[in-house]
Formats: C-alpha cells, structure tokens, sequence
C-alpha cells in the first residue's frame, strides 16, 4: 500500500478503505483463540451482561480546579465508546483514569468487575494486559523500527519462536498499511502513520480493549478515514471494544455504538449515538453544529 500521505485528497467517497477479511492466523492472533473459532461479533455483546468497563460517580480536579464531576458511563464488551466534547473538559483524563496514570478523587472504576482505583503498580500491570492504549504522538521508541516496535510487545511476552513473532509483526504491518515504512524509524513518518503503527503495536499486546486517544487530530481526511476503517475491522471481525476520543463527530458517526458527551467537566449525555444526534439539549445542537460547519471555497 502506497504511503498516503503524500496521496492527493480525494472526496469522502471516494476514499480507499480496506474491508478485506482478517486471516483466520491474524485472528487468532489478536483474540488468543488457536481453535480459529470465532463467535460473531454480533452476538458479543448478549455473551456478557456485565458491562466490561464502568465508571460510577467519578471526580478527578487538578490544583482544585474540578475536570471530571459525577461521571458515569459503562461499556459492554464488544462496544464502541466515542467520547465527544470540546477541548479541555476531561476527555483524554478518562483514558488515563483507565489505565492507572490518573487517580480519581472519589468514585469507582471497574474493569470485569473489578475495582481498579485502589490497585497498586503491580495490580495495575495485571489491568494493562487488558487495556491497551494508542497515544496522539503514537509513543513508539524511538530507537527502533517499525517492525522492532511491533514486535516488542510480542517478545515481552515470551513464548513465540522468532519465526513465529515476524509473522504475526508482517501480518500486523499489512494490516495497518505499513508494509512500505516496515524499516523506517518513527522520526521518519508523519503523523497518521506513526498512529496506524501504534495501533500494530497495541494490538500485538493481545488486549481485550484499545483505548484512542485523538485518533484524527492532525491527520488529512484520508488517513483519518483509513485509522476509522480499521477500529471498524476489529470490531466487526473480532468483537473487539473500543473507547474513542474525539472531537470529530463524522469520524464518530462511523465508528459509535455509544456516545458520552462531556461538557464543563459533567456527563451531559450518555447513550446510543442515534439519541445523541436527536438531542433537543442546546448544547448537544450547538456542539454538532459547530462542528459540521465548513468555511466556503473561494
């Protein structure tokens, strides 16, 4: 695949979006199930009633300065979570929250059930292999290749013969488009690309959920088109849940089963992106409005 960002922009509908299936080895891969059985993921969400993800009255303030107050919201495993606002109300905050990088002042936050506010490092390692992340500036090392960088979470975790993790790391670079950066140091690609690879690399960690933060921030329409049409692959293909930081409604509308709207810090609404689009609430109007608004060409 041709790297797209030197790729004329073409209109929305015209964009490529790959839809290929996943190879049964690549499934198998990103879910842990060698027996190739996979239970379509329509049917994910019945399979466990219990929300995999819940936060339940959570406040979090910076220097007395309140950013989150009374969140709650849950997701079912399967699900994706946009996460929608302006900037600064505490959207990326709940990611960090997630992962143990933030502590919340008050409220609880649990994983399958689990209680994880008052998880020590160790405990919190454990919730890690879970829960993977991919950061706006993609935190990859450095250091090390495109293919290193992949293959470092595969290695870390032991247990795979190197033939083995090169070609699970070759089937993740295709996967995201990378086949033509493999051996490129991240300084060397824009911004875009550095994200597809840091989803490679998360979902090398075999997580059970993948945290976005901003996917589309700073990336053309095509290159935040192709990221949304492979967060859609992983759910659709492999049930995978998903929570999204955006501040892009049209990339939310693509990817949402649910919607948690933030504003001044509060949860202003929380449910399925077709309520969210019907909202009588000012404030909702005016968030899409703004955000559907385009300058005229000259």
């Amino acid at each position: 695949m041709a790297d797209s960002s030197h790729t004329p922009e073409l209109p929305e509908d015209l964009t490529p979006e790959v839809s290929e299936p996943l190879s049964p080895e690549l499934s198998e891969t990103l879910t842990g199930n060698s027996s190739g059985e996979h239970e379509p993921p329509e049917t994910v969400p019945q399979a466990v009633p219990e929300p995999i993800i819940v936060f339940s009255h959570v406040y979090i303030s910076f220097d007395g300065r309140p950013v989150l107050e009374d969140v709650s919201f849950s997701v079912n495993r399967g699900q994706t979570l946009c996460i929608l606002g302006r900037s600064g109300v505490g959207k990326s905050v709940s990611l960090r929250l997630l992962m143990g990088f933030l502590h919340a002042d008050s409220g609880s936050i649990c994983v399958e059930g689990r209680e994880i506010t008052g998880l020590n490092e160790d405990g919190m390692q454990e919730i890690r292999k879970r829960i993977t992340m991919v950061f706006q500036n993609g935190a990859l090392f450095d250091s090390l290749s495109v293919r290193e960088n992949i293959a470092f979470p595969l290695r870390e975790r032991g247990g795979l013969a190197e033939d083995q993790v090169q070609q699970i790391v070759n089937q993740l670079i295709g996967l995201v488009g990378a086949e033509d950066v493999a051996d490129n140091l991240p300084a060397s690609l824009s911004t875009g690309r550095r994200r597809a690879v840091a989803i490679a690399r998360a979902l090398a960690a075999q997580p059970e959920v993948v945290l976005y933060d901003e996917p589309t921030t700073m990336v053309d329409p095509i290159i935040a088109r192709r990221l949304g049409g492979i967060i859609q692959r992983l759910k659709r293909q492999l049930g995978f849940t998903s929570i999204v930081v955006t501040h892009d409604m049209r990339f939310a509308e693509r990817l949402a089963d649910l919607v948690l709207f933030l504003d001044q810090g509060r949860a202003r609404f929380f449910g399925p992106l077709s309520e969210f689009v019907a909202s009588a609430d000012p404030h909702i109007q005016q968030f899409l409005t703004l955000d559907a608004y385009r300058l005229p060409l000259r």
